[in-house]
């Protein structure tokens, strides 16, 4: 496998992993059509799980089919697919080789009362099925953060050791935080901190908004001046709380919204110096073609073409 100076920079950067981990995270970020570019774009579709299956795939039928979205991730020339075990078993034989998958190692579901979420996966079943990287989602802030974060790191340890790459979902949500807290800017850059000291190597978060939510960093985002008045300056506020940029960092993307309203997000994503995007239902929900194209055009902003 080729590999570019841009995304041999980018794997200099996680100094302590072994070849596999190191070939694995290369895997992905060489995939598709911004492969070698240091830009990823990411299907994940966990949303059965989290949201259940109609809300989830009835907008587009086709999507209940676990090979539909292989078919719409290698169709379109994305970077991975990330899934939980059953979707990932389902097309494993069929498409092995053809995408590098992620195990999505735990998930919650919308009949539960609590801000948790249950393992529902193994390292073991991930190297079973081929994937290049784990994931796994932690809730900062809520009640049961402490033991995510060291069932994440007892599952960072094991993937790591047997040369896989560790992705994670890094969702603040719990009793102190309302909506308007979870997208905060001090809030998403504290999550992709958590993410980054838990030894994460691809960290995905959300779009933070111009708001600041804990009352102990108001004083310092004032006295420092930090900028967020504009989508990219809050994007590179995120990305300097990854260590700096040195851990790769994804956005996701969010609620349901007009097709125009994600293209100018993508841009201040991508004016920011992130990483890329790990978009779900705003793809898998539309018709196969008019997502193929949308998909298309988000590689296009990446690649600087729009």
């Amino acid at each position: 496998m080729r590999i570019t100076q841009k995304v041999k920079k980018i794997l200099d950067c996680y100094e302590s992993d072994n070849p596999g981990t190191k070939g694995n995270l290369a895997r992905i970020l060489m995939e598709g059509r911004l492969g070698g570019t240091g830009k990823l774009l990411i299907l994940p579709v966990d949303q059965g799980f989290e949201h259940g299956p109609a809300r989830s795939f009835a907008p587009n039928p086709p999507a209940y089919d676990p090979h539909y979205h292989y078919q719409l991730a290698i169709e379109a020339g994305l970077s991975a697919y990330a899934a939980p075990l059953g979707m990932i078993e389902t097309g494993a034989n069929t498409y092995a080789g053809a995408m590098p998958t992620i195990l999505k190692l735990n998930s919650s579901n919308s009949l539960a009362t609590q801000k948790d979420q249950a393992v529902t996966g193994s390292v073991s079943d991930a190297l079973r099925l081929g994937c290049a990287a784990i994931g796994f989602t932690i809730y900062p802030g809520s009640d049961y953060q402490f033991e995510q974060m060291e069932e994440l790191r007892a599952l960072a340890e094991e993937a790591k050791s047997a040369g896989l790459a560790v992705v994670v979902w890094s969702y603040p949500r719990g009793p102190n935080l309302d909506k308007t807290a979870e997208t905060a800017l001090d809030i998403c850059a504290y999550a992709a901190q958590m993410a980054a000291l838990l030894g994460a190597h691809i960290i995905k978060v959300k779009p933070p908004t111009a708001h600041v939510s804990l009352e102990a960093a108001k004083k310092t985002y004032e006295q420092q001046r930090i900028d967020m008045s504009t989508l990219s300056k809050r994007v590179e506020h995120v990305m300097q709380a990854a260590f700096a940029g040195r851990r790769v960092v994804v956005f996701s993307g969010g609620e349901a919204k007009d097709i125009d309203a994600i293209y100018e997000e993508i841009r201040g994503i991508r004016d920011g110096g992130a990483n890329g995007s790990i978009i779900g239902r705003n793809t898998f929900q539309r018709p196969r073609e008019e997502a193929l194209a949308m998909l298309g055009k988000i590689i296009d902003i990446y690649q600087g073409k729009a």
